[in-house]
């Protein structure tokens, strides 16, 4: 039986997505985008799952960007491209607007698309051996504008255009230092590290995260195009929910509150 280039496992609340072909540094194809969104589909409809974290096999790569061993079948004119980008744009949304809060865990190379695959989480953690660039200035392919003013909101806009103009890779120093990472830890450590952030994600209430989600998308937008009404109705099913509640008592009670997300 061949193995899975990419599977989902849950551990407790969170759920993952890794990224399995180390042969390739965790290269991505069209078929492992598609199974990729599969996954994400299935977290998003279980109410178990409080945060999702997305990482690659291997310990060398996060994701190295698009195979390039499948140019030629994939990607080899315009018309392919189309396509290719159709297909691999539905990964990358369906991660951006992921409804509960999204961790990329960064094992060494996170390179070209998985740049973009990281500035879709919500959270970036990395490795000390971790390198990260967009080498698309070397292979004369476009880097797009989501993906450009997606890196630009995290590292600032001078940032994203030295990581095109020169092609260059980064450190994890560099790129903590820079904002790219929240956090940075040796690999013995690394697990531990973004444990402490999940398992904070998974005690608290999903309705008031939710919320904060779904408001940094809206900040994200032109101030014309910020839905306002859906998240007053939002915050209005925060103070409604039963959740609410079971805060109220357990701060009274000087426990620890147990939420449902309802």
């Amino acid at each position: 039986m061949q193995e899975q280039k990419i599977y989902g496992r849950r551990e407790g609340n969170v759920g993952h997505v890794v990224f399995n072909n180390p042969a390739k540094l965790n290269a991505v194809s069209l078929d492992m985008w598609e199974a990729f969104v599969g996954h994400l589909k299935d977290y998003e409809k279980d109410p178990e799952i409080r945060c999702v974290m997305v990482s690659g096999a291997g310990g060398k790569a996060f994701v190295s960007g698009a195979d390039i061993s499948k140019f030629e079948s994939e990607r080899a004119n315009a018309e392919a491209q189309v396509r290719y980008e159709s297909i691999s744009k539905r990964g990358y949304e369906a991660l951006y607007d992921f409804p509960k809060p999204t961790i990329a865990k960064i094992t060494g190379y996170c390179i070209g698309g998985g740049m973009n695959l990281a500035a879709c989480c919500d959270m970036r953690f990395c490795n000390e051996g971790a390198r990260f660039g967009v080498p698309a200035a070397k292979l004369g392919l476009g880097y797009g504008f989501m993906r450009i003013e997606r890196m630009s909101r995290i590292v600032g806009l001078p940032r994203a255009m030295e990581f095109l103009f020169t092609a260059k890779q980064y450190s994890s120093k560099e790129a903590y230092e820079m904002g790219l990472v929240n956090a940075v830890a040796p690999d013995a450590e690394l697990d531990a590290l973004v444990a402490k952030t999940t398992d904070a994600i998974a005690q608290n209430a999903p309705l008031t995260i939710a919320l904060a989600k779904a408001a940094a998308r809206e900040i994200a937008k032109p101030e014309s195009k910020q839905d306002h009404k859906k998240l007053e109705k939002m915050t209005e099913a925060c103070f409604d929910s039963d959740d609410f509640k079971e805060g109220r008592r357990a701060f009274m009670e000087k426990r620890k509150p147990m939420f449902k997300g309802r």
